[in-house]
């Protein structure tokens, strides 16, 4: 290895430098907040868990993605985590066991195995939700709502909200009584958004005409809001789950409508992305000028099951350093430069230190000017004592 080659990093891991990483630390404590002042409650999932544990419930569609390594006490496999929803989810259901509703928030680091289009890198920074134990409209409401807020917060403009319901797939292939690998083909004819696929599927597997024509249906039904109207007629006739699932779907567009109207709402009722494991309403909310969703998520009941606790689950995720570039400004500069010794020097530092400012003091020896630091001002000494001054341009 070279002295160049040591200072390469992974494909797809990334360090965090100045000023982006104070973006990042910014942005993570306005979000906490945000999630105290609706009632959430940080937790904080450990990095590595027994691998039987970690890739149980949602988690099994995680395999592929997690690192796995052995534990030198046990001899026991462990994966490190790749994804905090199924951890919070255990949590929820064995560690806690709230009677009610649970809201749960957190902010941690996760590891992927291999780079994924639509999760970003492999070290993202996860930050998210979760609301357990409600099942009814209102708790998906709260989550689209607060998703929006904290992309609000991050500074995200012209936010694209994409809404689909993954139980409507669900009961037209019960419905057509497929077998499993003929669902997981139809699923996947219809994730290629490919007609000529998709009619091939259906005259493959679907013997009842009228289904067939819903499967059919399904791939075109996307676009704005008008896109309900168009599925209640074209899936007339449809299992009552398919009827409700729409009615949930326009009734969430109302909410989101009426709280934050400056959002432009598409559905794609075909949109099955976390298909193993979503059980309503899904949903990713997109920006110009990036590829993937900076905010995504949806219903994922019985998620606890595998922890003898199935329970109503909700929310969604985002990755912190994705976020963190939705605003590009330069670090303040704001500190104050102070000399080397000086009679009661460190007495003044501190008492400004404590009071909130930033300070810099300089080394002996020092060559770099005080701008170099982000400073603006100086300490100074005088008759009445140190003061600040602003430094001389």
């Amino acid at each position: 290895m070279t002295i160049a080659d040591r200072w390469l990093l992974p494909d797809g891991m990334d360090e965090v430098l100045p000023p982006q990483a104070s973006r990042m630390e910014e942005l993570r404590r306005a979000l906490l907040d945000l999630y105290y002042r609706w009632g959430y409650d940080q937790v904080m999932p450990p990095p590595v868990e027994f691998l039987d544990s970690l890739l149980t419930g949602t988690g099994t569609a995680l395999d592929l993605q997690t690192f796995k390594l052995t534990d030198q006490l046990t001899g026991r496999l462990m994966g490190v985590s790749a994804d905090v929803t199924p951890q919070v989810a255990r949590m929820d259901a064995h560690s806690m066991r709230h009677q009610g509703p649970a809201r749960l928030c957190y902010c941690t680091n996760v590891l992927r195995a291999k780079p994924d289009q639509s999760q970003g890198g492999r070290s993202p920074v996860q930050v998210g939700v979760e609301l357990f134990g409600h099942a009814g409209l209102e708790a998906d409401l709260e989550i689209l709502r607060l998703a929006l807020n904290s992309l609000k917060i991050a500074g995200a403009n012209d936010v694209h909200l994409a809404l689909g319901h993954s139980g409507i797939y669900r009961s037209l292939a019960a419905a057509a009584e497929l077998n499993h690998e003929q669902e997981r083909a139809l699923f996947a004819a219809l994730e290629l958004k490919s007609p000529g696929a998709l009619a091939r599927q259906i005259e493959d597997s679907v013997r009842d005409p009228a289904l067939a024509g819903m499967f059919h249906a399904l791939g075109q039904l996307h676009g704005g809001a008008e896109v309900l109207d168009s599925a209640e007629e074209a899936l007339a006739g449809a299992p009552a789950t398919v009827v409700e699932a729409l009615a949930k779907l326009r009734r969430l567009h109302q909410g989101v409508s009426r709280d934050h109207p400056e959002v432009s709402c598409y559905f794609d009722l075909a949109e099955l992305r976390g298909y193993q494991y979503h059980t309503g309403m899904v949903f990713g909310a997109f920006v110009p000028g990036y590829g993937q969703a900076l905010a995504k998520g949806g219903r994922y009941d019985d998620t606890g099951r595998a922890f003898g606790r199935a329970r109503p689950a909700t929310g969604f995720s985002m990755d912190l350093k994705l976020l963190a570039t939705l605003v590009q400004s330069e670090p303040a500069c704001d500190g104050i430069w102070a000399p080397t010794t000086g009679e009661g020097l460190d007495a003044a530092i501190a008492k400004l230190r404590d009071s909130g400012q930033r300070v810099v003091q300089a080394l002996p020896g020092q060559e770099t000017l005080p701008e170099a630091h982000r400073c603006d001002r100086r300490l100074v000494l005088g008759d009445a004592g140190w003061r600040t001054e602003p430094l001389p341009r």
